[in-house]
């Protein structure tokens, strides 16, 4: 399958949904994958990244959740809702184990997803958190992109 944003989009799209499945019930992470490919339609789906998201966050979980703690506020990451905190989760992930994926379209797509599936205005958190968690862990490139 041709690799493209659309089938990354999916992918993520997919990748946070499994995320907070996981996150929820405690399943091992191959069965909720596998349920993902026998119940959904993956034809449209990078598969590779989306396997390479929800497995990368599982086994990262502590270090990606010590990426926005500090910028939580007065929240601490068991006080975030389910989704919010699958999207601050991979996002942290793509900031920092897939350096060809710009910072600006790792927040994009987590903004949309918030909007998609997240409390009203979460969107607005989630963006705000993950300006926070570029400018820390992707700090040249932000340098590079305010000039």
């Amino acid at each position: 399958m041709k690799v493209s944003a659309a089938t990354r989009s999916r992918a993520r799209h997919f990748s946070m949904q499994a995320i907070y499945q996981w996150q929820m019930t405690g399943n091992p992470i191959n069965v909720i994958e596998a349920e993902f490919h026998a119940d959904n339609d993956m034809s449209k789906v990078d598969t590779d990244y989306f396997h390479e998201l929800f497995h990368g966050v599982a086994a990262t979980k502590g270090e990606l959740d010590e990426s926005f703690q500090p910028h939580l506020k007065a929240m601490t990451v068991e006080q975030l809702d389910p989704i919010t905190l699958a999207l601050l989760r991979q996002a942290s992930y793509e900031f920092k184990k897939r350096l060809d994926v710009p910072y600006r379209v790792v927040i994009n797509e987590a903004v949309n997803l918030a909007k998609k599936f997240g409390a009203e205005d979460s969107h607005k958190f989630v963006n705000g958190v993950l300006d926070k968690v570029a400018t820390d862990l992707r700090a040249a490139e932000v340098k590079a992109k305010k000039k």
